[in-house]
């Protein structure tokens, strides 16, 4: 016969909320009871009767993490039940509710884990705050919780603030998301005679003196407007545009004519990057997503998919691609990431890919296009390892237009510029210049010293046609030099 662990709940108020049947067996004199901590009324009141506890306090002191201390806990009550046969746990409130220990020895094969009783304080805690928890109610344990978890919109307790340093990591998370003013409630020592509901500012949280076991923290629900950082709101935002007497703009849209604004976004990012304007690239990353919210809003409407599984797609692929992290792959460098990737990648294609540039994407602008052409045509070895070739290739080209601009129809001089450009464009491969970036700096650059020029000639007071080529560049040398 197993070990046999009774857990009592000593409810959230004072002695007098305790059942009778649960009093006598505290105060049995042939009962070794246990408690998770002293600092609670009902434990108080029962030791001016003389009943003697064993209390786990000391443990945490020992730990850094909430984690540990429960895992000891319940690893020593474990051993005590094996040596008594049969033992008394005490937790606050309801053993069900918010204890963690229980949950660890209800989890354990070697002891029989009974739940005697006990009141929860949540009755008395919709009765103080005067809440229906059928709005909608989060009950979230301080000690360990995510802020991705929270529900803003319903009520919002946090239970087991003990100390200051809970609250403070309580307050830091709540003030990534709530402004520092915002009202809250510290509820002490629901259902009791010391019972308190204090209103305070969210950013005053972790300056409260009387901290405790019995200490809650009730976040009223919040307005969706001051929610407009959290993803779903802009799902809502972008399914109201699209909805009947939304926006007759965004209601027009389809995937065809949305493909320009995705580019044009895509390429305003760049630019922002460019200009290491950050305040900048997190407006243009937005205007990027509002096209992926788009595109998804769209699907949904078709019954094809939705952003859900645009997301499912994406996370499920990062994890697949990324057995080092992931998994248990171990890998040394870069090289070995991209040769994973790349082997992962075909696998996931099977046999569906016909020839080496099947798998391109067509719809790129023509400088990236013929970068990836020439990158996969250099995983076979089709490819100079020196840049001397190169080199030679492209002067080679240059002599082809020449000859092709005395002797050649537009057509095939058109194809022999093609040609230079291929060129050009494996050389900055051989060198790692990304030739979309690099010509569009270029293109910066030019806007730069060409507006520089035209101030020139407005400051001149002077029409363009009154300045020679010559003069208009000393102009742009001037610019240049200013550049530097």
């Amino acid at each position: 016969m197993k070990p046999i662990i009774e857990i009592i709940g000593l409810g959230g108020g004072d002695i007098n909320q305790l059942p009778l049947g649960i009093y006598r067996k505290l105060t049995s004199e042939q009962q070794v009871c246990y408690v998770r901590t002293l600092d609670h009324p009902v434990i108080h009141a029962l030791q001016e009767e003389s009943v003697h506890f064993y209390s786990f306090d000391a443990i945490y002191e020992k730990h850094d993490q909430f984690e540990d201390v429960y895992h000891e806990i319940a690893s020593t009550l474990v051993e005590t039940a094996i040596e008594n046969r049969s033992i008394v746990y005490a937790v606050p409130g309801h053993p069900m509710l918010a204890e963690q220990t229980v949950q660890l020895l209800i989890q354990r094969q070697d002891v029989d884990v009974e739940i005697v009783g006990g009141q929860s304080f949540l009755d008395d805690l919709f009765s103080a705050l005067k809440i229906d928890p059928i709005e909608g109610f989060q009950f979230v344990d301080a000690t360990s919780f995510r802020r991705h978890q929270l529900q803003y919109e319903q009520h919002l307790v946090f239970c087991q603030v003990y100390d200051a340093f809970i609250a403070s990591e309580v307050k830091l998370t709540l003030l990534e998301d709530l402004p520092a003013e915002y009202p809250i409630y510290i509820v002490e020592a629901v259902g009791s005679e010391k019972q308190s509901i204090t209103e305070i500012a969210l950013v005053e949280l972790d300056q409260q003196m009387q901290l405790s076991n019995l200490t809650s923290v009730y976040i009223p629900p919040i307005d969706k407007e001051k929610l407009n950082h959290q993803f779903h709101r802009l799902k809502e935002v972008i399914a109201a545009l699209r909805a009947p007497g939304g926006c007759p703009w965004d209601q027009k849209q389809t995937h065809e004519t949305l493909k320009k604004y995705l580019i044009e976004e895509a390429y305003e990012v760049i630019e922002a990057i460019d200009r290491e304007d950050d305040e900048a690239l997190a407006e243009e990353l937005g205007d990027v997503l509002l096209q992926v919210m788009l595109h998804s809003q769209i699907g949904e409407e078709a019954g094809f998919f939705t952003i859900d599984d645009v997301i499912y797609s994406i996370t499920e692929k990062m994890i697949r691609r990324h057995p080092h992290v992931f998994g248990e792959l171990e890998v040394d460098g870069e090289s070995d990431v991209i040769k994973n990737w790349e082997a992962i990648k075909k696998e996931e294609k099977g046999e569906q890919q016909q020839t080496l540039l099947a798998n391109l994407t067509k719809g790129l602008p023509a400088t990236l296009l013929a970068e990836d052409i020439q990158k996969t045509a250099a995983k076979v070895g089709f490819d100079w390892s020196e840049p001397e070739p190169i080199w030679a290739k492209i002067y080679e080209e240059l002599e082809e237009l020449k000859d092709a601009r005395e002797h050649e129809s537009f057509d095939a001089q058109e194809k022999e510029f093609g040609d230079i450009l291929f060129a050009m464009i494996n050389l900055g491969r051989y060198y790692k210049i990304n030739p979309e970036i690099a010509l569009m700096r270029t293109n910066h650059k030019f806007i730069y010293r060409f507006q520089f020029v035209e101030r020139k000639v407005k400051e001149s007071k002077h029409p363009w046609e009154s300045f020679t080529l010559d003069e208009l560049d000393q102009f742009w040398e001037e610019a240049k030099r200013l550049e530097n």
